[in-house]
């Protein structure tokens, strides 16, 4: 017979996942264990952020990789990448006040990212943008919230995703460098 596990509290969630060796979200009730992505996820979002940190240096923004959590809605996401205006306090494991969430979309994460992430990022009143990012085509879903509506819109190819909200333009194709597409192209 199967026990079930009492859900936790996010701040019990935050004490037992700091002791862990491997990173866990939290979906609001138990933790989840983060799974390894493939290659193309990798190199695509090492593509963003350095593209990102290219264009915020010298602004109080600042773009960081996915081994820093963000809480949003009561629950706790380790984004692909994150770009924040906020003050970062010294040694803390959370990036305060979210501006763009990024998610490189996975196929066993893809559902969770597009529905789930993306109600808890839309309650999250930080985050501007939500950005997900296909894998095999270079496409991107972008939400974008202007006063109380919260926008989605399809880019593919060679768009330009444009983040007015931290003054960044990113080449679409550029992110997507060093990446096989389904189409056979790739951006070298």
């Amino acid at each position: 017979m199967s026990q079930a596990l009492a859900p936790l509290t996010l701040d019990a969630f935050l004490e037992w996942e700091r002791r862990q060796e491997l990173r866990y979200e939290f979906d609001g009730v138990q933790p989840i264990a983060m799974t390894g992505g493939s290659v193309e996820h990798s190199v695509i979002a090492t593509n963003l952020v350095r593209a990102l940190e290219d264009r915020l240096h010298g602004t109080p923004c600042r773009a960081f990789r996915g081994d820093l959590k963000v809480n949003v809605a009561g629950r706790v996401r380790y984004p692909d990448a994150i770009v924040t205006c906020s003050p970062i306090p010294r040694g803390t494991d959370m990036v305060p006040d979210p501006v763009v969430v990024f998610e490189v979309l996975s196929p066993s994460t893809a559902a969770v990212d597009r529905i789930v992430k993306n109600e808890e990022y839309r309650q999250t009143p930080s985050i501007r943008y939500y950005v997900m990012l296909e894998q095999r085509r270079a496409a991107a879903t972008v939400f974008s919230r202007e006063g109380e509506a919260w926008t989605g819109r399809l880019l593919t190819g060679k768009a330009t995703l444009e983040l007015a909200a931290i003054a960044v333009s990113l080449d679409l194709v550029a992110l997507y460098r060093g990446v096989e597409l389904d189409d056979g192209e790739t951006d070298d």
